[in-house]
């Protein structure tokens, strides 16, 4: 506990320090303060109008989206008890999310969940900053604390989003978007302590002058370890601590965001390790929204992030990014709705081998990306809408990249939409992929070039009774250009990397929700998922094509959400997932529950469990690392709002 203050005290005091002495801010109004009042009434049909802005980035409803996207709310993150940002997003039946220990995840969309933790075929965004290392064109999960209180919503989308979303929006996109300041006035509390894991969450906002808000928040925890096969401790718990601002001002002409975090955490000390594992850094971002007189939406976005690691082996790795993003939604035209928009990222970043370990060479590099885009909506019919865009993308290593997409929507009825989309995608190179040396071993990916995706979709969703709503897709994905690694000469080693790998995936994806009477929802989701990869001819990948990824070939979820009273909720959620082959690891089925009392609109009590059917059990392997299972665990929670 000591150290759970200490942290606490050292992350949120400079951040409220700067916030308070800035805004002056008046208290809250008494009626926006803190309530935590039950928002799980929403109908089916009202949930199926959420607003979202990842598929066309500009706002529409959730049910005329033309894509395979799900969304997780705030209300859904708070009935399942999620305690982080990757167990949040287990909630999204379109995403494949996996424990390998105590603070690493492999999460993925439709396969290619990399058996070494390093997933490459996501753009994951929290507000519009993008969270991809170009190290290895994946996200540490680790290093992305989100306050889960704070969160609006989670938009989902399996399938390329490269046409908006550029690069490395391959097989999905997630966009995490935090709610606006004004709409977390007054205080939080958010205490956790079980079991394993104990975490402290405080939030406060305020207001200042006629337009503005603010919050500040600080968020503090120790991850507890997981275990080793024979059951005993894994020695891997570790520490976080994370602290942060947002300030919103403006009126309707033209709004303003400045929010920054930083954050620090450290794993256990490991016996014999040459260092200790590390990891720290801190972001800070703007933005500009502004509506012309005629009609339209300018929004202009700029952020700086600097991020350090250092792990046991002592490895060190630093990356600075530098972006600014521009978009203008034109006011709709006739039978056309436009988006325009550019970007500019700039990555530095600088990685350190240690003795006996790989490297990069050379050891420091800088980055760059730049592109424009455009996507026009059609409107064939007043129920056929036709969806063109374009990204033209140039990065450092193999120059121009272009994204094109073009969707199709059929409105048949009010409630029901069916769509159709051809994509393509591309993962540039990183890091890894051409400069990872390990003499003798690894020579590098001199020649290595970006893995692309043509991808066709097809789907509906609708609501075909006020008390079921479905989502269906469909997909066949053809890939060229996958990674490789190969031996080029007679000796063996050293291997070079390659893009000596191609295939095809198919499969589909699916969830339900029906509310089977008032106070009781159940939600269903289910994918299924075939690959079918080869070398290409004279190919020497030393792996084979089971290295690309290890992605079950079904999972099935199951949960119900139901008011026992008018203030004592039970959640349950069941999930089922099957083997993986490259590392195998059985298939498994697990339950997680959270029994909540609202004491009061302001305070509420919960108990959560975890993994409830097993002991432990193991989800994923990383084959450089000694394999850990994830353990049962039981948690209480009191979470007030003042």
């Amino acid at each position: 506990m000591a150290f759970f203050l200490r942290i606490a005290g050292r992350a949120l005091a400079p951040c409220a320090t700067a916030v308070l002495l800035a805004a002056q801010p008046a208290w809250a109004d008494a009626d926006a303060a803190g309530s935590l009042a039950d928002l799980s009434r929403l109908s089916l049909e009202e949930l199926a109008n959420l607003e979202i802005t990842s598929v066309s980035k500009r706002p529409e409803a959730l049910s005329g989206a033309p894509a395979a996207v799900y969304v997780i709310s705030n209300d859904e993150i708070r009935l399942s008890g999620a305690d982080s940002l990757p167990e949040a997003l287990r909630l999204a039946p379109n995403l494949q999310v996996a424990r390998m220990n105590a603070s690493g995840y492999g999460i993925s969309a439709r396969g290619f969940n990399h058996s070494t933790g390093t997933s490459n075929k996501l753009q994951v965004l929290i507000d519009g900053r993008s969270i991809y290392t170009p190290l290895y064109s994946g996200v540490f999960w680790d290093a992305q604390g989100v306050m889960l209180d704070d969160v609006e919503r989670i938009e989902v989308i399996s399938g390329p989003g490269g046409a908006l979303w550029g690069a490395n929006a391959v097989n999905g996109v997630i966009n995490v978007i935090t709610r606006k300041a004004a709409d977390t006035q007054g205080g939080l509390a958010h205490l956790t302590t079980g079991s394993d894991d104990i975490a402290a969450n405080l939030r406060y906002g305020g207001r200042f002058g006629e337009t503005g808000a603010f919050r500040i928040y600080g968020m503090a925890a120790n991850y507890g370890e997981s275990r080793t096969t024979s059951g005993a401790g894994g020695r891997d718990s570790w520490d976080r601590a994370q602290a942060g601002f947002k300030i919103d001002w403006g009126g309707e002409g033209d709004a303003f965001t400045l929010q920054g975090d930083l954050y620090d955490g450290s794993s256990e000390p490991v016996p014999g390790a040459r260092a200790e594992g590390v990891i720290g850094g801190g972001n800070l971002l703007g933005s500009w929204t502004h509506r012309p007189q005629d009609g339209g939406v300018v929004e202009a976005t700029a952020h700086y992030a600097r991020d350090h690691r250092t792990i046991t082996s002592g490895i060190k790795d630093s990356l600075e990014v530098y972006n600014l993003d521009l978009q203008y939604v034109l006011a709709a035209r006739g039978r056309h709705t436009m988006v325009v928009g550019g970007g500019y990222r700039q990555n530095q970043d600088n990685f350190r081998g240690a003795f006996r370990t790989s490297f990069l060479a050379p050891a420091s590099r800088t980055s760059r990306l730049g592109n424009i885009f455009v996507q026009d909506e059609i409107a064939l019919r007043d129920d056929l809408i036709l969806t063109l865009g374009l990204k033209l993308e140039h990065n450092s290593y193999t120059g121009l990249e272009y994204l094109p997409n073009a969707r199709l929507a059929w409105r048949p009825t009010d409630h029901a939409l069916i769509w159709g989309a051809v994509s393509r995608g591309v993962r540039t190179p990183s890091r890894f992929d051409r400069d990872l040396i390990n003499p003798g071993l690894i020579a590098g990916g001199p020649a290595f070039v970006s893995e692309e995706l043509i991808a066709y979709e097809a789907g509906y969703r609708g609501q075909p009774s006020p008390n079921l709503s479905v989502s269906v897709s469909a997909y066949y994905n053809v890939y060229d250009d996958l990674r490789t690694v190969e031996s080029f000469t007679p000796a063996v080693f050293p291997l070079e990397i390659r893009n000596g790998m191609r295939g095809e995936t198919y499969g589909v994806e699916a969830w339900a929700s029906w509310q089977v009477r008032a106070g009781w929802r159940l939600t269903a989701g289910a994918n299924a998922l075939r690959k079918d990869l080869s070398l290409d001819l004279g190919g020497r990948d030393i792996f084979g094509v089971n290295f690309a990824g290890n992605d079950p070939s079904y999972q099935l979820s199951l949960r119900s959400h139901m008011s026992l009273t008018p203030t004592l909720d039970l959640d349950i959620d069941l999930r089922s997932i099957d083997d993986l082959t490259s590392p195998a690891v059985a298939a498994y089925t697990e339950l997680g529950a959270r029994l909540a009392w609202r004491v009061t609109d302001q305070v509420e009590l919960a108990v959560i469990g975890d993994n409830l059917l097993n002991d432990q059990h193991l989800e994923f392997v990383n084959g450089s690392v000694p394999r850990r299972e994830i353990p049962r665990s039981v948690r209480a929670s009191l979470r007030w709002g003042f």
